[in-house]
Formats: structure tokens, C-alpha cells, sequence
């Protein structure tokens, strides 16, 4: 007689051990009976996660790509120093224009030829070049790792004259109202005390409108082209000071 006992001769046993297989929950981060990864709650949450990080990035990158372009463009600079008085005050900042003068050398791709290395730099100004009354900042030409303001007064190829106390451009008297009627002086040891300069070619003569304070191209000649940052735009700090930088308009030197 056979004394299996009657449950399990009737699959009752087999039946209740599947059912228990099937509604027991796998821990987190277990494997199915086929070796193959099982999804968490956890897990399933990540795709959220993730999505948040991926979007923090996204914007970081973005935001720093804004920079780098605004600051291609447009720079701030604190004036430091009396040399542009009565018009520009120290420990006021401005906006400096880069784009204005953007420029490059036509000629460089060129010298990466064989025989070529020798070839002058070409200089492309698609906008502009600095022009007679422009305020520039650009790198002080005997320490580059200083930043100095100044007026454009000559420009390539023009004489500059100095005597009785105001500026000759190829011999015709600047009229320069921003001076407020301070003359300009050269210094016995300066090169304009001996006579007309000559502006030489990708240079132009700067003045600081503080004649008698000022470090400028009486001092140390001409200043490159090429060492100019940009062009002195909007003053926005303190607050009475808030407006556009002027250039002023000078009568046609021949």
C-alpha cells in the first residue's frame, strides 16, 4: 500500500513550494535563477538621478561657455592712478569694447610653409582701428604684465608736435576741450622735446589727458598695435559716474 501521504500524491505540496517561490521578493541587488541582474526600487530611481546631474552639467557648461565668449567681447577694468583726470577718476571701473579691434595676421598661416618663416605679420582689422581721440587700455609696452589708459592722439605715419604748451598733428593745432586748458609739456630727456616724432608704422602716439601726471608715449615712444586690449566703453561704477566714454571730435588733420 502505498503511504505517500494523500497531499502530495495529489500535487498539493509542488503546488504550495511554487506559489512560495514566486511571491518571495529578491533583495535588492540579488540575480534570478539565470544569473542575470535583478532591478531595485533603488535603480529604478537612478534614471532621475541622473537625469538631474546630466542637466546641472549641461548648464554649467553652458554658463561657462557664456563667459569665456562675453569675456572675448567685453572686459572690466578699474583705473588705477590720477593720468586721465580731470575725465577718468581712479578706483572707477569701466567696460573695455575688445571686439572693436579685433584683428589677426594674414600672413600666419603663411609662415608655416617651408622658406616663409621670415614673413612679415600682415594685420586685418575688420572693424576698426584705434582712432585719433579713442581712451584705449592696453598692456603697458616696457611691463606687459600691467594695464594702462590712455587717449590716442597720432595715428600711424602722422607727426606730433609739442610746443607752447599744446599738440601739432602734421602740423595742425588739436583742439582737446577734455584738457580743460592744462598744457602739454615734454620732458628735456624726452624725444618730443627735440622736435616733431614721427608716428611709426603699427603704432599709435598715446597721451594721458593728466599732461602733467601722465606715463605715456612722450616717455616711452609709440605704442604697438598689437598691445592694445580694447577701447574704454562704459563707466558703471561709483554710480555718478555711470555712462558712456566719449570720443571727441577733432577737425580733419591733413
Amino acid at each position: 500500500m502505498d503511504e505517500t501521504p494523500l497531499r502530495r500524491r495529489l500535487g498539493m505540496d509542488d503546488a504550495r513550494q511554487a506559489v512560495g517561490e514566486q511571491e518571495r521578493p529578491r533583495a535588492a541587488g540579488t540575480f534570478d535563477e539565470y544569473g542575470h541582474a535583478t532591478r531595485t526600487a533603488a535603480a529604478e530611481r537612478n534614471p532621475g538621478v541622473r537625469s538631474v546631474v546630466r542637466e546641472l552639467l549641461e548648464t554649467a557648461v553652458f554658463i561657462l561657455l557664456v563667459f569665456l565668449i562675453v569675456r572675448g567681447v567685453v572686459q572690466n577694468f578699474k583705473i588705477e592712478g590720477q593720468s586721465m583726470e580731470p575725465n577718468l577718476h581712479s578706483g572707477q571701473y569701466i567696460l573695455v569694447n575688445k571686439i572693436v579691434y579685433f584683428h589677426f595676421d594674414l600672413h600666419a598661416p603663411l609662415r608655416l610653409l617651408p622658406g616663409n618663416a621670415g614673413l612679415a605679420p600682415r594685420m586685418i582689422y575688420p572693424i576698426s582701428t584705434p582712432q585719433r581721440g579713442d581712451v584705449v587700455v592696453f598692456e603697458y609696452p616696457r611691463d606687459f604684465s600691467k594695464d594702462y589708459i590712455k587717449r590716442v592722439i597720432a595715428l600711424p605715419g602722422e607727426t606730433v608736435e609739442i610746443r607752447d604748451g599744446r599738440v601739432y598733428v602734421n602740423g595742425v593745432l588739436v583742439d582737446e576741450p577734455y584738457l580743460q586748458g592744462t598744457p602739454t609739456t615734454c620732458r628735456l630727456e624726452d624725444a618730443c622735446a627735440r622736435g616733431p616724432v614721427t608716428v611709426q608704422p603699427g603704432t599709435v602716439f598715446v597721451m594721458g589727458d593728466n599732461r602733467a601726471n601722465s606715463s605715456d608715449s612722450r616717455e616711452w615712444n609709440e605704442l604697438p598695435l598689437d598691445r592694445v586690449i580694447g577701447k574704454a566703453w562704459v563707466s558703471y561704477w561709483p554710480q555718478e559716474y555711470w555712462g558712456v566714454i566719449d570720443t571727441p571730435s577733432y577737425a580733419a588733420v591733413p
